[in-house]
Protein backbone atom coordinates (compact mmCIF):
# COMPACT_ATOMS: atom_id res chain seq x y z
CA UNK A 1 0.00 0.00 0.00
CA UNK A 2 1.36 3.42 -0.99
CA UNK A 3 1.84 5.82 1.91
CA UNK A 4 -0.10 9.06 1.28
CA UNK A 5 2.01 12.18 1.01
CA UNK A 6 1.44 15.28 3.06
CA UNK A 7 -0.14 18.20 1.26
CA UNK A 8 2.41 20.47 -0.44
CA UNK A 9 2.39 24.23 0.13
CA UNK A 10 3.59 26.42 -2.74
CA UNK A 11 4.37 30.12 -2.78
CA UNK A 12 4.83 32.98 -5.22
CA UNK A 13 6.65 36.09 -4.04
CA UNK A 14 6.28 39.50 -5.70
CA UNK A 15 8.35 42.66 -5.31
CA UNK A 16 9.69 45.74 -7.07
CA UNK A 17 13.30 45.46 -8.20
CA UNK A 18 15.99 48.09 -7.89
CA UNK A 19 19.01 47.89 -10.18
CA UNK A 20 21.28 46.76 -7.35
CA UNK A 21 21.93 43.03 -7.07
CA UNK A 22 22.57 42.99 -3.33
CA UNK A 23 19.36 44.89 -2.55
CA UNK A 24 17.24 42.59 -4.72
CA UNK A 25 18.77 39.37 -3.43
CA UNK A 26 18.24 40.58 0.14
CA UNK A 27 14.59 41.30 -0.69
CA UNK A 28 14.18 37.89 -2.27
CA UNK A 29 15.67 36.21 0.81
CA UNK A 30 13.41 38.18 3.14
CA UNK A 31 10.33 37.14 1.18
CA UNK A 32 11.45 33.50 0.95
CA UNK A 33 11.81 33.50 4.74
CA UNK A 34 8.33 35.00 5.03
CA UNK A 35 6.90 32.31 2.74
CA UNK A 36 8.63 29.61 4.79
CA UNK A 37 7.14 31.10 7.97
CA UNK A 38 3.72 30.72 6.33
CA UNK A 39 4.41 27.04 5.72
CA UNK A 40 5.56 27.08 2.08
CA UNK A 41 7.61 24.14 0.79
CA UNK A 42 8.33 25.34 -2.79
CA UNK A 43 8.88 29.08 -3.26
CA UNK A 44 8.96 30.87 -6.62
CA UNK A 45 10.85 34.15 -7.12
CA UNK A 46 10.15 36.30 -10.20
CA UNK A 47 12.17 36.23 -13.43
CA UNK A 48 15.63 37.89 -13.55
CA UNK A 49 15.14 39.32 -10.06
CA UNK A 50 18.78 40.44 -9.61
CA UNK A 51 18.08 43.77 -11.31
CA UNK A 52 15.93 45.81 -13.62
CA UNK A 53 14.42 44.08 -16.63
CA UNK A 54 17.19 45.29 -18.93
CA UNK A 55 15.63 43.93 -22.15
CA UNK A 56 13.82 47.21 -22.73
CA UNK A 57 17.01 48.26 -24.56
CA UNK A 58 19.60 46.74 -26.88
CA UNK A 59 22.80 47.68 -25.06
CA UNK A 60 26.15 45.91 -25.21
CA UNK A 61 26.99 46.88 -21.62
CA UNK A 62 23.97 44.97 -20.33
CA UNK A 63 25.42 41.73 -21.73
CA UNK A 64 28.06 42.04 -19.02
CA UNK A 65 25.35 41.25 -16.47
CA UNK A 66 25.51 37.58 -17.46
CA UNK A 67 27.41 35.12 -15.26
CA UNK A 68 28.31 31.43 -15.66
CA UNK A 69 25.99 28.87 -14.10
CA UNK A 70 28.69 27.16 -12.06
CA UNK A 71 29.84 29.31 -9.18
CA UNK A 72 27.03 31.83 -9.62
CA UNK A 73 26.92 33.82 -6.35
CA UNK A 74 23.13 34.24 -6.19
CA UNK A 75 22.52 30.56 -6.87
CA UNK A 76 25.02 29.67 -4.14
CA UNK A 77 23.31 32.01 -1.67
CA UNK A 78 19.92 30.50 -2.46
CA UNK A 79 21.37 27.01 -2.01
CA UNK A 80 22.42 27.97 1.51
CA UNK A 81 18.99 29.48 2.19
CA UNK A 82 17.12 26.44 0.82
CA UNK A 83 19.20 24.10 2.98
CA UNK A 84 18.69 26.23 6.10
CA UNK A 85 14.91 26.44 5.66
CA UNK A 86 14.31 23.04 4.04
CA UNK A 87 12.53 24.55 1.02
CA UNK A 88 12.76 24.29 -2.77
CA UNK A 89 13.73 27.48 -4.63
CA UNK A 90 13.88 27.88 -8.44
CA UNK A 91 16.47 30.63 -9.10
CA UNK A 92 16.22 32.74 -12.28
CA UNK A 93 19.42 34.27 -13.70
CA UNK A 94 21.13 35.61 -16.85
CA UNK A 95 23.52 32.84 -17.87
CA UNK A 96 26.80 33.11 -19.78
CA UNK A 97 27.93 29.82 -21.36
CA UNK A 98 31.11 30.48 -23.34
CA UNK A 99 29.84 32.56 -26.28
CA UNK A 100 26.17 31.76 -25.68
CA UNK A 101 23.79 33.52 -23.31
CA UNK A 102 20.55 32.19 -21.86
CA UNK A 103 17.61 33.23 -19.73
CA UNK A 104 17.96 30.36 -17.28
CA UNK A 105 16.70 28.94 -14.01
CA UNK A 106 18.42 26.61 -11.55
CA UNK A 107 16.26 24.37 -9.37
CA UNK A 108 17.50 24.17 -5.78
CA UNK A 109 16.14 21.30 -3.68
CA UNK A 110 15.32 21.44 0.02
CA UNK A 111 18.74 20.09 1.03
CA UNK A 112 20.52 22.85 -0.94
CA UNK A 113 21.48 20.59 -3.84
CA UNK A 114 21.26 21.91 -7.40
CA UNK A 115 18.92 19.64 -9.39
CA UNK A 116 19.80 21.15 -12.75
CA UNK A 117 19.07 23.88 -15.23
CA UNK A 118 16.29 24.92 -17.59
CA UNK A 119 16.96 27.46 -20.35
CA UNK A 120 14.05 29.54 -21.65
CA UNK A 121 12.82 28.09 -24.94
CA UNK A 122 10.65 30.85 -26.40
CA UNK A 123 12.46 34.19 -26.74
CA UNK A 124 10.28 37.28 -27.36
CA UNK A 125 11.26 40.25 -29.48
CA UNK A 126 9.05 43.33 -29.40
CA UNK A 127 9.06 46.91 -28.09
CA UNK A 128 10.22 46.83 -24.46
CA UNK A 129 10.85 43.07 -24.51
CA UNK A 130 13.87 42.75 -26.81
CA UNK A 131 15.16 39.47 -25.45
CA UNK A 132 16.53 38.11 -28.72
CA UNK A 133 19.36 40.66 -28.47
CA UNK A 134 20.54 39.00 -25.24
CA UNK A 135 19.42 35.38 -25.16
CA UNK A 136 19.98 32.35 -27.34
CA UNK A 137 16.95 30.06 -27.62
CA UNK A 138 17.17 27.50 -24.84
CA UNK A 139 18.62 24.09 -25.70
CA UNK A 140 17.55 22.04 -22.68
CA UNK A 141 14.05 21.21 -23.85
CA UNK A 142 11.21 21.19 -21.34
CA UNK A 143 12.20 19.42 -18.15
CA UNK A 144 10.79 18.24 -14.86
CA UNK A 145 12.63 18.07 -11.56
CA UNK A 146 12.07 15.59 -8.74
CA UNK A 147 12.25 17.70 -5.60
CA UNK A 148 11.76 16.62 -2.01
CA UNK A 149 8.10 17.65 -2.10
CA UNK A 150 6.90 17.10 -5.68
CA UNK A 151 7.89 16.60 -9.27
CA UNK A 152 7.79 20.09 -10.76
CA UNK A 153 7.92 21.67 -14.19
CA UNK A 154 9.46 25.13 -14.50
CA UNK A 155 9.31 27.35 -17.58
CA UNK A 156 9.97 31.08 -17.96
CA UNK A 157 7.75 34.04 -18.86
CA UNK A 158 7.09 33.95 -22.65
CA UNK A 159 7.02 30.13 -22.40
CA UNK A 160 3.78 30.58 -20.47
CA UNK A 161 1.89 31.57 -23.62
CA UNK A 162 2.51 28.18 -25.25
CA UNK A 163 0.22 25.30 -24.25
CA UNK A 164 2.68 22.82 -25.77
CA UNK A 165 5.22 23.69 -23.07
CA UNK A 166 2.81 23.03 -20.22
CA UNK A 167 1.61 19.78 -21.76
CA UNK A 168 5.19 18.60 -22.39
CA UNK A 169 6.09 19.10 -18.73
CA UNK A 170 2.99 17.37 -17.40
CA UNK A 171 3.46 14.47 -19.83
CA UNK A 172 6.85 13.97 -18.18
CA UNK A 173 5.19 13.79 -14.78
CA UNK A 174 5.15 17.37 -13.51
CA UNK A 175 2.68 17.66 -10.64
CA UNK A 176 2.90 21.46 -10.34
CA UNK A 177 3.86 24.07 -12.96
CA UNK A 178 5.92 27.18 -12.12
CA UNK A 179 6.36 30.30 -14.26
CA UNK A 180 8.66 33.13 -13.10
CA UNK A 181 7.79 36.24 -15.08
CA UNK A 182 8.60 39.86 -15.95
CA UNK A 183 5.64 41.44 -17.74
CA UNK A 184 3.87 44.76 -17.64
CA UNK A 185 2.88 47.69 -19.81
CA UNK A 186 3.76 48.00 -23.49
CA UNK A 187 6.04 51.00 -24.19
CA UNK A 188 4.62 51.44 -27.70
CA UNK A 189 0.99 51.38 -26.49
CA UNK A 190 0.27 52.48 -22.94
CA UNK A 191 -3.39 51.60 -23.46
CA UNK A 192 -2.64 47.90 -23.96
CA UNK A 193 -3.10 45.87 -20.78
CA UNK A 194 -2.37 42.14 -21.18
CA UNK A 195 -2.81 41.24 -17.50
CA UNK A 196 -6.14 39.43 -17.68
CA UNK A 197 -5.11 37.64 -20.90
CA UNK A 198 -1.85 36.60 -19.23
CA UNK A 199 -3.69 35.10 -16.26
CA UNK A 200 -6.36 33.34 -18.30
CA UNK A 201 -3.81 31.59 -20.54
CA UNK A 202 -2.06 30.05 -17.53
CA UNK A 203 -5.33 29.21 -15.81
CA UNK A 204 -6.07 27.26 -18.98
CA UNK A 205 -2.78 25.35 -18.65
CA UNK A 206 -3.70 24.39 -15.08
CA UNK A 207 -7.20 23.30 -16.05
CA UNK A 208 -6.21 21.50 -19.27
CA UNK A 209 -3.53 19.49 -17.47
CA UNK A 210 -5.32 19.20 -14.09
CA UNK A 211 -2.34 20.49 -12.10
CA UNK A 212 -1.75 23.49 -9.82
CA UNK A 213 0.19 26.39 -11.32
CA UNK A 214 2.26 29.15 -9.71
CA UNK A 215 3.13 32.44 -11.46
CA UNK A 216 5.39 35.11 -9.97
CA UNK A 217 5.70 38.58 -11.56
CA UNK A 218 7.44 41.77 -10.50
CA UNK A 219 5.84 45.14 -9.73
CA UNK A 220 7.10 48.71 -10.03
CA UNK A 221 8.02 51.24 -12.71
CA UNK A 222 11.39 50.74 -14.41
CA UNK A 223 13.03 53.31 -16.69
CA UNK A 224 15.85 52.18 -18.98
CA UNK A 225 18.01 54.40 -21.16
CA UNK A 226 17.82 52.99 -24.67
CA UNK A 227 19.43 53.84 -28.00
CA UNK A 228 16.30 55.90 -28.76
CA UNK A 229 15.87 57.62 -25.38
CA UNK A 230 14.11 56.52 -22.21
CA UNK A 231 11.82 53.47 -22.17
CA UNK A 232 9.42 52.78 -19.32
CA UNK A 233 7.56 49.65 -18.26
CA UNK A 234 5.18 49.49 -15.31
CA UNK A 235 5.16 45.85 -14.25
CA UNK A 236 1.70 44.71 -13.28
CA UNK A 237 2.39 42.05 -10.67
CA UNK A 238 -0.83 40.05 -10.22
CA UNK A 239 1.20 37.00 -9.23
CA UNK A 240 -1.16 34.12 -8.56
CA UNK A 241 -1.61 30.46 -7.68
CA UNK A 242 -4.17 28.43 -9.61
CA UNK A 243 -5.69 25.12 -8.65
CA UNK A 244 -6.10 22.06 -10.88
CA UNK A 245 -9.31 23.28 -12.55
CA UNK A 246 -7.73 26.65 -13.32
CA UNK A 247 -9.41 28.39 -10.39
CA UNK A 248 -7.35 31.16 -8.76
CA UNK A 249 -6.82 30.29 -5.10
CA UNK A 250 -4.41 33.11 -4.18
CA UNK A 251 -3.64 36.38 -5.96
CA UNK A 252 -1.61 39.56 -5.50
CA UNK A 253 -2.50 43.02 -6.81
CA UNK A 254 -0.61 45.21 -9.27
CA UNK A 255 1.14 47.49 -6.78
CA UNK A 256 2.10 45.77 -3.53
CA UNK A 257 4.85 43.44 -2.42
CA UNK A 258 3.29 40.12 -1.51
CA UNK A 259 3.84 36.53 -0.45
CA UNK A 260 1.19 34.09 -1.66
CA UNK A 261 0.82 30.59 -0.22
CA UNK A 262 -1.57 27.78 -1.09
CA UNK A 263 -1.64 24.12 -0.16
CA UNK A 264 -2.50 21.19 -2.42
CA UNK A 265 -3.14 17.49 -1.85
CA UNK A 266 -1.19 16.14 -4.82
CA UNK A 267 -2.36 12.56 -4.35
CA UNK A 268 -5.99 13.67 -4.52
CA UNK A 269 -5.24 15.80 -7.59
CA UNK A 270 -3.48 12.87 -9.24
CA UNK A 271 -6.60 10.74 -8.83
CA UNK A 272 -8.75 13.51 -10.27
CA UNK A 273 -6.35 13.94 -13.23
CA UNK A 274 -6.50 10.25 -14.05
CA UNK A 275 -10.28 10.05 -13.63
CA UNK A 276 -10.89 13.10 -15.83
CA UNK A 277 -9.37 11.27 -18.80
CA UNK A 278 -7.51 14.08 -20.54
CA UNK A 279 -4.33 11.99 -20.61
CA UNK A 280 -6.04 8.64 -21.13
CA UNK A 281 -7.86 9.89 -24.23
CA UNK A 282 -4.98 11.69 -25.94
CA UNK A 283 -4.29 10.81 -29.60
CA UNK A 284 -0.59 11.60 -30.18
CA UNK A 285 -0.68 10.01 -33.64
CA UNK A 286 -3.05 12.81 -34.73
CA UNK A 287 -0.88 15.65 -33.46
CA UNK A 288 1.87 15.55 -36.11
CA UNK A 289 0.75 18.96 -37.36
CA UNK A 290 2.23 20.37 -34.14
CA UNK A 291 5.68 19.54 -35.53
CA UNK A 292 5.18 22.11 -38.32
CA UNK A 293 5.26 25.90 -38.50
CA UNK A 294 2.85 26.22 -41.43
CA UNK A 295 0.53 23.30 -40.71
CA UNK A 296 2.01 21.33 -43.64
CA UNK A 297 5.76 20.82 -43.62
CA UNK A 298 7.28 19.08 -40.59
CA UNK A 299 10.38 20.50 -38.94
CA UNK A 300 12.96 17.73 -39.25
Amino acid sequence: MVTPRKAVAVSAVQFACTDDISTNVNTAERLVRSAHAKGANIILIQELFEGYYFCQAQREDFIQRAKPYKGHPTIFRMQQLAKELGVVIPVSFFEEANNAHYNSIAIIDADGSDLGLYRKSHIPDGPGYQEKFYFNPGDTGFKVFQTKFAKIGVAICWDQWFPEAARAMVLQGAEILFYPTAIGSEPQDQGLDSCDHWKRVMQGHAGANVVPLVASNRIGREIIETEHGKSTITFYGNSFIAGPTGEIVAAANDKDEDVLVAEFDLDKIKSKRHAWGVFRDRRPELYKVLLTLDGINPIL
